[in-house]
């Protein structure tokens, strides 16, 4: 059986095709691809109410995100196809520090127009709540794009990070914002640790998972 680099199996997609780290040219490829997966949440529906805005301003929030956050620590994984996307933060990263807060507020306000007080209510509500207790994975976005929802994409990017966990006895953290991706993350042995409600938001999990 074909290993990565860390000696666990790869595990292929559904499609025959493989999981892989995505280059830092992909940039607006994976913010595409979380934008379509997110379009229809319900946690993203209440942040950015005017549908037809919607995939922009995700689209711009997830390619600012990437460029100023995620692609320093090289773990955001795509499908070889454009079937979807997670992003994953190693442990002690998690945490951005104050000076860089400030840093990606203005870009982030920009990009979310009038939304903006919603989505810094729900972000600062997300931080608050983050436990920093004992090192751990953290997953911010995972996603899979509507026309291959369903046939276990999902699964198989959280298989790409969780099999580490296992392997190097480290826990990992989501937040999980639709009641069919909390139920994805149950199976894979993710626990509810609290409910996070921002105004008259939908519930978002806060879920911990113990290395298998």
């Amino acid at each position: 059986m074909e290993t990565d680099v860390h000696g666990l199996p790869v595990r292929p997609l559904p499609d025959g095709s493989d999981i892989r780290r995505a280059r830092q040219d992909e940039l607006p490829r994976v913010a595409r691809l979380l934008a379509a997966a997110f379009y229809d949440d319900p946690v993203g529906g209440w942040v950015y109410r005017d549908d037809g805005r919607r995939l922009a301003r995700l689209e711009a929030l997830f390619a600012l995100s990437h460029r100023r956050v995620w692609q320093r620590h090289d773990e955001v994984w795509v499908t070889e196809h454009d079937a979807g996307a997670a992003v994953w933060m190693p442990p002690g990263t998690a945490k951005t520090g104050t000076w860089e807060d400030l840093r990606l507020m203005p870009p982030t306000i920009r990009s979310a127009g009038r939304d903006s007080v919603r989505l810094l209510r729900l972000l600062s509500a997300f931080d608050k709540k983050h436990p920093h207790e004992r090192e751990h994975w953290y997953l911010p976005f995972v996603g899979v794009t509507p026309e291959y929802q369903g046939r276990g994409f999902g699964a198989a990017l959280l298989r790409r990070v969780l099999d580490r966990c296992d392997a190097d006895g480290t826990p990992a953290y989501l937040e999980a914002s639709a009641p069919r991706n909390r139920a994805l993350y149950e199976r894979h042995g993710f626990v509810v640790r609290e409910e996070i409600r921002v105004a008259d938001s939908p519930p978002v999990w806060a879920m911990w998972r113990e290395p298998a």
